[in-house]
């Protein structure tokens, strides 16, 4: 029986379009006809040219860069099916922008993340659909339901299929202590041993490397992290790796390709032999690497969005 909504609508602001776009291809409909735009002083429009009264209503957003104008447009979204009498509306943020600030690590910190929570509950949205939020505690800052996918299944499987004819030679590694649990999840899915590398972060956006802590000589290593933001922290780690540890080559993966600011560049000239993303975040319009890869969630997200709508479980995804 179908709790909500009398039939499924995706919707899309601009951050992701061609997300969004797939994600209906694979559930074999098509978006919903809206028009998200710009007034002259830089205010945003939102206009819904179809009936949702009585809908099971997604919007498909990310809040990447620029991030507080597809935050804005999300909201303004949201609030706009909420008073056009939609019958349960989903946020689908593929990345969770404003994650980072997730505590107060000195006085008079701010905790954004629980700030853009209430937001979105407040517009009018009745649970969320997201991807690898930068902290699990992310989640209990909404009052509504939360389902968090994880991006390492499609991550498994382009390795299980790369190193299949080295499996031995291959193994994972942390790029710093923070994401060990999550580093050593992803080994346990591919059967490999993990290493860390410790590192000493000196301010924002810049780190240092330190150690690295296991043996990686003449191993094909795999660098897990959820986001690559300026790619400093990445690429250091490579390098280290490569001079230090002796390993043999150096692929890296993430969820969310943020990369902003030199970070392009710095994965060129980097020691990386494949950095791969997932496409919760467009590539920029400008970039150019060989060395760049993005993998789809758009199987992914359109199952999940499937079973919110059947009311059942999603917890297969999260294998």
């Amino acid at each position: 029986m179908i709790a909500h909504g009398k039939d499924v609508k995706i919707f899309a602001g601009n951050s992701n379009p061609t997300l969004a776009q797939d994600i209906c291809k694979v559930m074999g409909t098509t978006l919903g006809s809206a028009e998200v735009g710009t007034f002259s002083d830089g205010e945003k429009s939102v206009s819904i040219y179809e009936t949702v009264r009585g809908s099971d209503v997604f919007v498909v957003q990310s809040t990447c860069s620029p991030v507080n104008d597809n935050l804005m447009e999300m909201l303004i979204m949201i609030d706009a099916l909420r008073r056009a009498s939609a019958g349960r509306i989903t946020a689908v943020i593929p990345y969770f922008g404003y994650a980072r600030q997730d505590r107060k690590t000195k006085p008079r910190d701010p905790i954004s993340a629980k700030l853009v929570a209430n937001l979105i509950t407040r517009a009018g949205a009745d649970r969320v659909l997201t991807m690898d939020l930068h902290a699990n505690q992310i989640q209990g800052f909404f009052d509504i339901p939360v389902d968090n996918l994880m991006g390492s299944p499609i991550f498994v499987e382009y390795f299980t299929k790369k190193f299949v004819g080295c499996h031995e030679e291959a193994m994972v590694v942390s790029p710093d202590v923070g994401s060990v649990a999550r580093a050593r999840a992803f080994a346990q899915k591919l059967d490999m041993p993990l290493a860390i590398v410790d590192k000493r972060r000196q301010k924002a956006n810049s780190s240092e490397v330190m150690n690295i802590i296991g043996d990686v000589k003449d191993k094909r290593v795999i660098l897990l992290d959820d986001m690559v933001d300026t790619g400093g922290s990445l690429c250091h780690a490579a390098k280290a790796l490569v001079e230090i540890g002796g390993a043999k080559s150096v692929t890296a993966c993430a969820s969310h390709g943020v990369l902003s600011g030199p970070a392009v560049q710095r994965i060129n000239e980097s020691a990386l032999d494949e950095v791969l993303f997932l496409d919760t975040i467009p590539a920029p319009k400008d970039m150019k690497s060989s060395k760049i890869r993005y993998l789809s969630v758009a199987n992914m997200f359109g199952d999940a969005i499937e079973r919110i709508y059947e009311e059942i479980s999603i917890s297969k995804l999260f294998w």
